[in-house]
């Protein structure tokens, strides 16, 4: 009966600590395992971003905020006398647009810094031109409804009056008249966001009457300005020296220029488009909220968003860097400690805290170029110390650069990115796949080298 040798256990787990598809195996473990700090990294970003939001909140505040103007409406009280005895008076505001309106907008910029913080706000000069046509109103009046032109009211408003920065004025008739808080059009429930002031002009505000006015204010607001269409044909151009503005709101401009010096927006808002009555109880004023034509300050590099994209393709990215580490170390015959391996790893995760903590301080183009280039010194300085070889070094030095280009590439492409980083992943592992090709994966990897070097050689 034969007798069947059988080696010593540690050296069975020496052999397998030698193989090379297990030690692929394991550096794939080894590169999930670094989502571990990836998340933590990834809560950090989230808590900055919200620091930030605070104190954008905070500074916004001080300065009116997010800002929505309503140009010269017509407002009339009306009373309905009560259908029996003991019923109570009903009164509300008819409301009755201008026939067309003209606004002009001029915003002017500037960055407010708060500890590390940087918080867009503007001063804006505004110029409402309306055109009032009475033919035919109350056209639309609730039935028993007797309006009181007595008490007929220009009104205007805006988001947060704490923005003011000088009285608004109504020229009308020949006459500048100096705004005054005014009551809000409609009830608490069919109510804008609005706070109104206005003027009277029961001297010109009579039924069939025609006549034109012009309102200007000045106010300061911060990240986002916004007119609503308020008159049946409404005609808005915003001029402002903001050099990355997002057109938003109900309408987009019909014209736009984006340059380094500014933006000018154009928009037109015809009656049918509107869709909203020339005249009416005041509970339509709230349908005007969907006509809003806007303008935000967007901050073109977001380093929080940015960082959180990056982070987005962290896996990818470990990932990457470990194969290319893998690879060195089958080519070369000299073996990698997993220990090795995990230090990789964090000098990337470590990589995502210097681009952020850069990115707050000198911007994200800059930041990614700093924290980029002294990971790819650190790691390339690091292959050469493992494979004691200069060559490795530059090779690592080559390979890691473009990986490190690769990812600021894929933060950029923004609408791009997952096709061309689904592509260069394809791309890559192909690489991987011809440069092994030769690879006897059940095999133990080269303690000298000898044999992984002439691998290499054929490949």
């Amino acid at each position: 009966m034969s007798q069947v040798s059988l080696l010593p256990f540690s050296t069975v787990i020496r052999n397998l600590s030698r193989s090379i598809g297990l030690k692929l195996v394991l550096v794939s473990g080894l590169a999930l395992l670094m989502m571990i700090p990836a998340f933590f990294v990834s809560d950090l970003v989230d808590e900055r971003a919200k620091r930030a939001k605070d104190v954008i909140a905070e500074v916004s505040g001080r300065t009116g905020g997010e800002q929505t103007f309503l140009g010269p409406s017509l407002a009339i009280p009306y009373t309905i006398a009560p259908p029996y005895k003991d019923a109570t008076l009903t009164r509300g505001t008819y409301v009755v647009f201008p026939t067309t309106g003209d606004a002009d907008l001029r915003v002017r910029t500037e960055e407010r810094r708060r500890s590390l913080f940087k918080v867009p706000v503007y001063q804006a000069d505004l110029k409402f031109d309306a055109a009032f046509d009475l033919t035919g109103v109350p056209a639309a009046a609730p039935a028993g409804a007797s309006l009181d032109w007595t008490h007929a009211m220009i009104v205007v408003g805006a988001s947060d009056i704490r923005g003011a920065l000088a009285d608004g004025t109504l020229a009308v008739n020949g006459k500048t008249i100096t705004f005054v808080p005014a009551e809000n059009i409609g009830d608490e429930a069919q109510r804008l966001p609005l706070n109104y002031f206005g003027v009277k002009v029961s001297d010109v505000a009579q039924p069939n009457a025609v006549f034109k006015v012009t309102a200007n204010l000045r106010f300061s607001g911060a990240q986002r300005l916004a007119i609503l269409a308020y008159a049946k044909s409404t005609h808005v151009t915003i001029e402002g020296d903001w050099r990355s503005p997002g057109f938003d709101g109900g309408f987009l401009p019909v014209k736009r220029t984006v340059s380094s010096q500014g933006f000018t927006g154009e928009w037109s808002v015809p009656f049918i488009a509107r869709g909203i009555p020339a005249e009416g109880v005041s509970s339509w004023v709230t349908a005007l909220d969907r006509t809003a034509m806007g303008i935000s300050l967007i901050e073109v590099a977001d380093p929080y968003q940015s960082v959180n994209r990056s982070l987005k393709y962290a896996l990818l990215f470990v990932a990457l860097l470990f194969l290319s580490y893998f690879v060195f170390e089958v080519t070369s015959g000299k073996r990698v400690h997993a220990a090795q391996y995990i230090l990789v790893g964090v000098a990337h995760m470590i990589f995502y805290l210097l681009l952020l903590s850069l990115a707050e301080r000198i911007g994200f183009d800059w930041g990614f170029l700093v924290a980029g280039g002294a990971t790819v010194l650190l790691l390339s300085a690091n292959a050469k110390w493992i494979f004691a070889s200069l060559a490795q070094g530059l090779r690592a030095l080559f390979v890691f650069s473009l990986l490190y280009f690769f990812i600021y590439l894929l933060l950029r492409l923004e609408d791009n990115a997952l096709l061309v980083g689904a592509v260069a992943s394809f791309l890559a592992v192909a690489a991987v796949m011809y440069f092994t090709r030769r690879i006897d994966w059940y095999s133990s990897i080269a303690g000298g080298g000898r044999d992984a070097s002439a691998i290499a050689g054929e490949n």
